[in-house]
């Protein structure tokens, strides 16, 4: 069996199965027997095929290690009355006609601070989704916003782990790609803020009015030293210290704070890191404030392994390295950027990490602009592409992670606007100068 025509197969029955809500582990599981008894067929040893996706496999423990401290931090974060000060103190500072666009501009924010998407999501972006339960607007709308907000300093923050790797593979000064990435994204951003702007007006969120927000002070002893947690995790990004103990302290801090604030004994308090916060379910807030827990990542750190074993059969086969021959015969600046988005997406695709996504791009089309341009333009194009694409995966765990930590799905993908918004208008930029230039690499 044709290689690539297997890769197809595994890209439609994973679409497949996200369009019909089947938990993607098991299209995961199909496609890698697929590509290993099609690697098998094309003279691969099999002992080889298999040290190949344990190796990558391996890989995923360190990512699964702070996806459970993420899940834990949630769930102790709600214990300890972290997350329904932000929501009550954030009500009264957010707009309510505005708040989908004050979604978006606020994990922007933070997330330029914190570096990290899924630091923001799992903070502000949790705290913004609780806000709207009960209320009738399309939560996916929410998540599309927090989500896209998110991956703007992941993209373009000095913090960001893949602004680092992008400038380290590239060989450029981190500096100067920040400056490529913010000339590049301001119409992009302007774009979705109007967007934003928009689904506010016509999906309008009356949060200081639920009975939910005033119930808060009820359930929770609520004084702005409960948002210490939070404030440790922005400080010690802001330090560059290590993400694990970054997590440890604030859910140290986190437990404290539960048993002296909140009342709640150490072992329930461990009983919520392993199976999620909740309330009593007498309480108004019992369907609000629930979720987090090392039990509701379970999934996605089965989605994880599977998915970095697929990669590493893809990788270590050099399936792709043929896209490298049809890079190499484009003509035209704006056929180059067209031809890494599509390497890009298919690397997020096939990759289903971030990471992976970025070393295959880079990989697959350095050659091309070493010849035609310049490190500094591959390291905005692989920004522009691979990073931002990512999320817009529904198995790639850019988007999955933040997916479920804001308790939602796929759905958020086309309410994620920016994401979209930065390949799709760069491309068009390189369009107009084209005919206006008439050159090829100008």
């Amino acid at each position: 069996m044709n290689s690539l025509f297997s890769l197809i197969l595994c890209f439609i029955i994973l679409l497949c199965s996200v369009i019909k809500g089947y938990f993607v582990a098991y299209p995961l599981l199909l496609s890698l027997v697929i590509l290993f008894i099609t690697f098998a067929f094309q003279g691969f040893p099999v002992r080889d095929l298999i040290v190949m996706a344990f190796a990558s496999s391996q890989k995923a423990f360190p990512i699964i290690l702070i996806l459970l401290l993420i899940a834990a931090v949630t769930a102790v974060w709600m214990a300890a009355g972290t997350i329904p000060a932000l929501v009550y103190y954030g009500t009264q500072l957010i707009n309510p006609q505005y708040f989908i666009l004050s979604a978006f501009v606020l994990t922007s924010s933070i997330s330029v601070l914190l570096g990290t998407s899924f630091g923001t999501v799992s903070t502000v972006g949790v705290a913004l989704m609780i806000m709207v339960k009960g209320e009738d607007v399309n939560p996916h709308i929410v998540a599309g916003a927090i989500i896209a907000g998110a991956y703007f300093g992941d993209r373009c923050s000095p913090m960001s782990s893949s602004a680092n790797l992008v400038a380290s593979i590239t060989k450029t000064k981190l500096h100067k790609n920040i400056i490529a990435m913010i000339s590049t994204a301001w119409l992009p951003l302007m774009a979705s803020s109007l967007i934003y702007l928009i689904l506010s007006i016509s999906n309008p969120v009356q949060v200081r009015n639920s009975r939910f927000i005033s119930e808060i002070p009820n359930s929770f002893n609520i004084n702005p030293l409960v948002l210490l947690p939070a404030f440790a995790v922005i400080a010690l990004c802001i330090f560059k210290v290590e993400v694990k103990l970054t997590l440890l302290v604030s859910i140290s801090i986190g437990f404290v704070l539960g048993i002296f604030f909140q009342s709640y004994s150490f072992v329930k308090l461990i009983n919520f890191v392993m199976f999620g916060f909740h309330l009593e379910p007498r309480m108004d807030l019992s369907e609000v404030l629930t979720g987090g827990g090392i039990f509701s990542m379970l999934q996605v750190s089965i989605v994880v392994i599977l998915s970095t074993s697929l990669s590493g059969l893809i990788i270590g086969t050099k399936t792709l390295a043929t896209v490298e021959n049809i890079i190499n015969k484009v003509s035209s600046r704006s056929s180059l950027f067209l031809g890494t988005t599509i390497v890009g997406l298919a690397s997020a695709a096939f990759g289903c990490t971030q990471t992976l996504a970025i070393l295959m791009t880079h990989q697959l089309v350095k050659e091309k602009y070493e010849q035609q341009l310049n490190s500094y333009q591959l390291a905005t194009d692989i920004e522009n592409t691979a990073v931002v694409l990512s999320p817009l995966i529904p198995w790639n765990i850019a988007g999955l992670v933040p997916a479920t930590i804001l308790m939602t799905d796929s759905g958020f993908i086309p309410y994620a606007v920016y994401l979209y918004l930065i390949p799709l208008l760069n491309w068009v930029q390189f369009k107009v100068l084209e005919s206006k230039t008439q050159g090829e690499f100008e």
